[in-house]
């Protein structure tokens, strides 16, 4: 159903796409928009180990989520900041594309624990976590997406 990765050469193990899941902090979300356009938007991700899922947070309501409602479909696109060889100009960047199904979360227990979990990725203030829990959690929209298909390469720009 997949297909396979026609530079197969600059495939990078799974331990590798996980490990750039788990430190980057922005990817790119694509869906199936208005129209049959597809909607790729900015996004930040948390990624869990513990059940190989990618989280998302949102507001209730906007073009994301009735793209999300009309077809579960979805693939994320992340790469890390790429490093360079001395002496050479280009960069070479690990990119990992996932592919699989958004489904709602509903547990609100689960919303605010993945919550904290993405927050710590950009701060350890504990106490404006709490706040932002506190005042946005009830309005916040959690998703997940659950892996069918990852790949991932490393690419050198020359």
């Amino acid at each position: 159903m997949f297909r396979t990765m026609t530079r197969f050469k600059q495939q990078i193990s799974k331990e590798d796409c996980i490990q750039v899941l788990r430190e980057q902090l922005r990817g790119v979300l694509s869906l199936i928009g208005d129209e049959g356009y597809p909607y790729g938007l900015p996004i930040n991700h948390y990624y869990n180990e513990e059940d190989g899922c990618l989280y998302f947070h949102s507001g209730k309501t906007g073009h994301k989520i009735d793209a999300m409602k009309k077809c579960g479909k979805a693939s994320f696109c992340v790469f890390d900041e790429g490093y360079r060889k001395e002496g050479q100009w280009a960069l070479n960047i690990k990119s990992v594309i996932v592919f699989g199904r958004i489904e709602m979360v509903e547990d609100r227990e689960t919303i605010y624990d993945i919550s904290r979990r993405l927050s710590h990725k950009f701060t350890r203030d504990e106490a404006y976590i709490e706040h932002e829990i506190l005042h946005s959690g009830p309005a916040t929209l959690m998703f997940r997406l659950r892996p069918e298909h990852m790949t991932g390469k490393l690419v050198n720009e020359a």
